[in-house]
């Protein structure tokens, strides 16, 4: 089956967004002030309501377009039998360019757990600089102990305020990797924010 990103939760989002400034506003009205933290990567915390729903849908593809371009690296390594260590994914301030993050000699040996948070802190730490527009993490193995079914998880966060899991069940078939439909859920800000209270479009 093909495999679609996308984040219900920026979907839900913007429809909150377009249904909350559905009705007529004045010139003075337009601007949607967001709670915007001192060390914020996005500018002065003032947005007008169009490119706050407008940044929403790009935050969203950017998002597909880097889980798309990771997970095509990532392919080759879920193909072995077990599981596939975890790597992570930047998507730089031009909106373009992805980049593998390496992590220093200090993982090696690491067990996958460890590496995922080694992971969540250097991406914190690039993110906080404003550094990138969006990462994600992705590790491979069975569901649990006693479901023998393997699936591809993607953390991903995106300095406009979207945090989730996604869960893709996989098989390999003729060397080739299949994926099932997803499963998105919420997850916690780890990387450009503190708490959700802290990403813009959340409540002053």
């Amino acid at each position: 089956m093909e495999f679609k990103p996308r984040s219900l939760r920026s979907a839900a989002l913007l429809v909150g967004l377009l249904t909350a400034f559905s009705g007529q506003v004045t010139a003075e009205e337009k601007t949607l002030e967001l709670k915007i933290p001192e060390n914020s990567v996005i500018s002065d915390g003032t947005l007008t309501r169009e490119e706050m729903a407008r940044y929403i849908i790009v935050a969203k593809e950017q998002l597909a377009y880097l889980t798309k371009n990771a997970t095509e690296e990532y392919a080759p390594r879920m193909k072995a039998e077990g599981s596939a260590m975890p790597a992570a994914w930047m998507l730089m301030n031009d909106g373009v360019t992805v980049k593998e993050l390496s992590l220093d000699e200090s993982a090696e040996g690491a067990p996958a757990s460890i590496r995922v948070v080694m992971f969540r802190a250097a991406l914190k730490s690039v993110a906080r600089r404003g550094k990138i527009n969006a990462a994600v993490i992705l590790y491979a193995g069975q569901l649990s102990e006693g479901n023998t079914q393997r699936a591809l998880v993607v953390e991903h966060e995106h300095r406009l305020g979207i945090s989730a899991t996604k869960i893709v069940p996989f098989v390999v078939e003729e060397g080739q990797v299949k994926y099932a439909q997803s499963v998105t859920r919420e997850k916690p800000f780890q990387m450009f924010y503190d708490s959700e209270a802290d990403a813009p479009g959340a409540a002053s």
